[in-house]
């Protein structure tokens, strides 16, 4: 089961949205994102996967995809598309192996050594990234810049994600250079209305995602 990414991903870090995650998004969904990852750092395992739960069930009946972040068991019984793993969460087989069979699985890399690693395994897509300096993590990697998403981008035919600091202006550069989506938080959480600015990031990205298949 191959996996072809919608251009835009959203995470919705619960740190940072203003309303319930289901409220936001199912506005962030009729404005058409289709890919979403649900991040929270914070909450007991309990409170993730009644959250997860709920996105899941209601993502799909939109015909979008949920991504849990860091727990491949929460993804699995709350009915998830998938998860999103990190450096020290679980290596991609073992969170394969508590995933099960069906669901898609991506993994954070930070350097091209560590995606070289993660090109290696059967993760469905690799996010690389900061691309550029990030407030949404404390503690972030060194920014690795748009020039890596090049030289990534010759290793794998595999899809990938580009991360950190992506706002609208720099959305276009980051498809450019090899990125096959892109992966926004603050630029849409924070914004006055996130649904408009999420209409503005998929009226920019997917012209450019035609524009590469013709």
């Amino acid at each position: 089961m191959s996996l072809v990414l919608p251009p835009l991903y959203v995470i919705l870090d619960a740190a940072l949205l203003t309303t319930s995650e289901l409220d936001a998004a199912k506005k962030l969904s009729d404005a058409g994102v289709r890919l979403f990852q649900y991040r929270n750092k914070r909450g007991s395992p309990r409170e993730l996967l009644q959250a997860s739960s709920g996105l899941a069930a209601e993502l799909a009946q939109r015909g979008a995809l949920l991504f849990v972040n860091d727990r491949p068991d929460v993804a699995f019984l709350s009915g998830a598309s998938g998860v999103h793993v990190g450096q020290k969460d679980l290596p991609v087989a073992e969170s394969r192996a508590v995933l099960g069979k069906g669901k898609f699985l991506g993994i954070s890399t930070h350097d091209l050594d560590q995606f070289r690693a993660a090109a290696e395994t059967d993760a469905d897509y690799i996010a690389l990234g900061p691309i550029f300096e990030t407030d949404s993590k404390l503690n972030p990697d060194p920014v690795v810049g748009t020039a890596m998403i090049q030289e990534a981008r010759k290793l794998t035919d595999k899809p990938l994600v580009a991360i950190g600091g992506i706002t609208l202006d720099r959305a276009r550069e980051v498809m450019e250079v090899g990125a096959d989506s892109v992966a926004v938080i603050s630029d849409i959480l924070r914004a006055p209305d996130p649904g408009k600015r999420a209409r503005q990031f998929l009226n920019l990205l997917e012209p450019l995602v035609r524009s590469a298949n013709t």
